[in-house]
């Protein structure tokens, strides 16, 4: 009797933890709010259907279809918010990220729906608030994802009261916290990471990027350069003669003591999750955090020294679109030196063979090497030797200077990204 009545309540604990999957509603008797919920499609909102680019946070993805806007175009899920899993990792981010992907990569159909009679933007101005629907393969209904999200226990409500689905939203946040859900159970999330950095190498995260994703780590490098909230780090690799570098994310909280830490030429400590930024196609530190109360923190910024200099390393178009040997514990690996190089400093010789248009703040540069691929190069100015400006199109098949970041561009041509500008030695 005591046997049963244990399996019972162990069989119950295994059900509340699970994903609370239509199929599992309707026969545990719990509301499928997000399936209950119709998409009216003659109300005034407007609705556009869109394919999906890219998938950020479990609360924000990238579209293409809303041309009427941009194309592409952020939209950020209105009414709800999930816990962060790109630039900061919280507890129960990447399984709301996870949750997400995985109803719209299989989905047939995806809509966007706007609050009201237009497409409205959040605080940013940079990202269209929507409803986000689905219709899930061999159905004909469509879904809700936000409210999905809310009742599975991966959101929270935000700002709901006035909204379309306000309502529905409460009611899913209710149903949430009554089943002790994610967000709202005691549970820890079990691919979080609770416990202490892992100090590791630049060079280690680089090569065996796999071994660390979504763990806490720590690592030391010289800021070469501040770019869209984050800094590029690099550190020298004895071993290989080469300077391993990476990207980390600071965001938009960090405190001013911590931005004077990440100053370019200090060689600092970070510590965050390590990750792959989907958007930026790159592997970074997120979560970079400095508390001045208690300087020595282990998980905050530190400076170690100050007055060092980015590397620079020289290398020829030709032999950076090449591969490396490269010994390892693994053995003799050959890689490519775009991708050793990525997000390190770089000085090259090269010819640039086309100008691209771009925007008026830069200039942008294809130099391209018969039979081996082509460099990209970002700059926002050009100079002659004598220090005198240079139009972009006065660069086309001439030889340049170039001093810049290694990074990955969109449509897979690696781009060297300046801030300090090319020279014109003829």
């Amino acid at each position: 009797m005591n046997m049963s009545r244990h399996c019972w309540l162990l069989l119950l604990t295994v059900l509340m933890l699970l994903p609370a999957g239509t199929a599992y509603m309707e026969t545990s008797g719990i509301p499928d709010l997000a399936g209950q919920l119709s998409l009216d499609m003659q109300s005034g909102s407007l609705k556009v259907e869109v394919t999906v680019e890219t998938f950020s946070d479990g609360d924000t993805i990238r579209v293409n279809g809303l041309d009427q806007v941009s194309d592409p175009c952020i939209i950020r899920f209105i009414g709800c918010d999930t816990p962060e899993s790109t630039g900061r990792i919280e507890p129960w981010g990447k399984v709301a990220s996870r949750f997400t992907r995985e109803r719209l990569e299989q989905a047939e159909s995806i809509l966007i729906e706007s609050e009201t009679n237009a497409w409205e933007t959040d605080g940013t101005s940079r990202r269209i608030l929507g409803w986000v629907w689905y219709r899930p393969k061999g159905s004909e209904q469509y879904r809700n994802l936000n409210i999905e999200l809310i009742q599975e226990g991966l959101a929270t409500i935000r700002s709901v009261t006035r909204l379309r689905y306000g309502e529905t939203c409460l009611a899913a946040e209710a149903q949430a916290r009554a089943r002790g859900l994610r967000l709202y159970g005691q549970e820890p999330d079990p691919e979080f990471d609770y416990g202490d950095a892992t100090e590791v190498t630049i060079r280690e995260l680089r090569l065996h990027p796999d071994a660390y994703e979504g763990r806490k780590v720590a690592c030391t490098g010289i800021v070469t350069m501040h770019h869209d909230k984050s800094v590029y780090l690099e550190a020298w690799d004895a071993e290989s003669g080469l300077n391993f570098g990476l990207s980390a994310f600071y965001g938009y909280h960090l405190s001013p003591a911590g931005l004077r830490i990440l100053s370019v030429g200090n060689e600092v400590r970070v510590v965050g999750t390590f990750q792959y930024y989907e958007p930026g196609q790159v592997w970074q530190i997120s979560g970079l955090e400095y508390r001045a109360i208690r300087p020595d923190a282990p998980d905050n910024l530190r400076l170690i020294r100050e007055g060092c200099l980015p590397s620079w390393q020289e290398i020829s178009p030709e032999t950076f679109l090449s591969n490396c040997t490269l010994d390892t514990e693994e053995g003799t690996l050959e890689i490519p030196y775009t991708e050793l190089l990525m997000n390190s400093t770089v000085s090259m010789t090269m010819q640039a063979t086309l100008t691209e248009s771009d925007t008026e703040e830069q200039y942008c540069l294809l130099c391209t090497l018969p039979g081996n691929g082509s460099i990209r190069v970002y700059t926002p100015f050009a100079v002659d030797a004598e220090g005198n400006a240079i139009t972009q199109d006065a660069l086309q098949d001439h030889v340049i200077r170039v001093h810049g970041i290694v990074t990955p561009d969109h449509d897979g041509c690696i781009q060297v990204y300046t801030q300090d500008g090319i020279t014109y030695p003829d």
